[in-house]
């Protein structure tokens, strides 16, 4: 089993980082390419129903997995569940930073990009974990935890093509 998580570790880091490197050679060439577009800022207020959406996403996407983690792979020392959690909210984190540089510092319309890249790859982390837990059968409340994580995702993804319009300020 501990080989099985060393090389878990190994893959899912090499994944990480490929998937990052991609993500920003292309989000730079885009960025490059729109650089003469307007500048552009987050279109405001933001409509109730959104402010809603996403504190749910920030509960269930963000406060769900941290409990999962420290429980399962803190306190009862399931490193395999560390391994899924930790990359997870990495890349997490990572799109965060991304999207801080690109809609802050750099006022670039590429920023509506950044979910369409990271939340397809989220997904697939999400469900790569699930096929690494499948060989523990102790953790099928992580797994339940798992796809309830896939299932936000992708309604997060259909609720951030519903707001493409509103984001290019189409009538």
């Amino acid at each position: 089993m501990l080989t099985l998580i060393y090389s878990a570790k190994q893959k899912i880091l090499i994944e990480n980082l490929v998937f990052f490197v991609v993500a920003t050679t292309f989000l730079v060439i885009v960025g490059f390419a729109w650089r003469h577009l307007k500048p552009f800022d987050l279109v405001l207020p933001l409509p109730t129903w959104f402010k809603t959406w996403f504190m749910t996403v920030q509960v269930v996407g963000g406060l769900l997995p941290l409990i999962v983690m420290v429980l399962w792979g803190l306190l009862w020392r399931h490193s395999i569940v560390l391994v899924v959690f930790i990359s997870y909210f990495f890349m997490i984190i990572l799109q965060g930073l991304c999207e801080i540089a690109i809609l802050r510092w750099f006022h670039s319309i590429t920023w509506i990009m950044i979910p369409y890249l990271y939340l397809p790859y989220r997904i697939w982390q999400l469900y790569e974990g699930l096929t690494l837990l499948n060989l523990d059968r102790g953790l099928i409340g992580v797994r339940n935890v798992l796809v309830i994580e896939i299932v936000l995702w992708v309604l997060n993804y259909a609720v951030n093509l519903s707001q493409l319009p509103r984001l290019f300020r189409w009538e």
